[in-house]
């Protein structure tokens, strides 16, 4: 029996970028592809952003592979994630050679917590001066995320990753986020070494290469991987996978585009690297590698599209990727 995955477009060039990726998938394997609505068009039509329908196909599938939402992205992004019961958001940062990148010495991966933070929604408008934001963080879900994270770097043959933080002045939440990971590497034999996020953002762009690992949490992990993005390129190359115990969800990290959607020179790369994810996610190991090797090839020897420097289309950039892969 194939693997069902939902498939929803969403807006902007995520109409462009996701029926790439499929056309990528349909090369590798056998599935049963679902295809859903959600953004600003479905609500537009219909009220919601995220259908009700959509929600439960999702949550009933064994992956889903998204494009991006544009003014309802917080409508439709977090519901996602809580349909797949997503507790780490992993985003890769890597340059690719043959790309200008700022740094391409830059090879990381950021595990980010996907639950609560300053994400949880708790937001109040008290007066007409003052709003509030409430910051959730619990012990449970820091140390899941600490859990995944020794996982995941045992299983890349390494013994220590880095969890940025602000405990030095979120004493009570990131100094609980902070305590949480390193007492669960602690009992797993990892070395958690600690930078303030702060730091971070500096010493990264100074040399990328002192960090493999970055575990963070939420708005910490949302903001550092888009700053790593600026070393490897751009966020035209940047993958992400939305994980949870027996779900996953899968989208580029670049979002809509509105500037350029429509126009068929939208990069692919992103979206076609998130069904890489997806691929590997699923067991398709050796899938996945011919996927980013395939990508990799492309990026080095062309074509590129505008964003790396070509004058190649959607269209063109992901033919190109198929050729590779026969």
């Amino acid at each position: 029996m194939s693997e069902r995955i939902v498939v929803i477009e969403g807006d902007g060039i995520g109409r462009e970028v996701v029926p790439a990726a499929v056309s990528v998938l349909e090369a590798v394997g056998d599935f049963e592809f679902v295809e859903a609505e959600a953004g600003d068009a479905v609500e537009a039509e219909t009220g919601e952003a995220l259908p009700a329908e959509t929600y439960e196909t999702v949550a009933d599938a064994d992956a889903t592979l998204f494009g991006a939402a544009g003014q309802t992205a917080a409508d439709v992004i977090l519901p996602l994630r809580e349909a797949v019961g997503s507790f780490v958001n992993i985003r890769p940062a890597r340059a690719y050679p043959g790309v200008d990148a700022v740094r391409p010495e830059t090879d990381l991966v950021f595990l980010r917590e996907n639950t609560e933070g300053v994400y949880s929604g708790h937001e109040d408008r008290l007066s007409a001066d003052l709003s509030t934001l409430t910051r959730v963080v619990t012990t449970s879900a820091s140390e899941r995320l600490a859990e995944f994270a020794c996982e995941y770097v045992t299983d890349r043959g390494e013994s220590s990753f880095h969890v940025a933080h602000k405990a030095n002045v979120m004493r009570e939440t990131d100094g609980r986020f902070r305590d949480a990971v390193v007492d669960v590497a602690d009992s797993k034999g990892v070395v958690a070494e600690e930078v303030l996020m702060d730091a971070f953002a500096t010493r990264v762009c100074l040399n990328p290469e002192q960090f493999d690992v970055v575990v963070c949490p939420n708005l910490a992990g949302d903001v550092l991987s888009d700053l790593a993005a600026g070393l490897v390129g751009g966020l035209g190359l940047l993958p992400s996978a939305n994980v949870g115990p027996d779900n996953a969800l899968f989208e580029p990290v670049h979002g809509t585009a509105p500037d350029i959607a429509g126009e068929g020179v939208a990069n692919p790369s992103a979206a076609i690297l998130s069904a890489a994810m997806l691929l590997d996610h699923l067991g398709y190991d050796e899938a996945a590698a011919d996927v980013n090797d395939a990508v990799e090839s492309v990026l080095a020897d062309g074509p590129r599209t505008a964003d790396l420097g070509g004058d190649a289309g959607t269209a063109e950039v992901t033919e190109a990727i198929l050729d590779r892969l026969e």
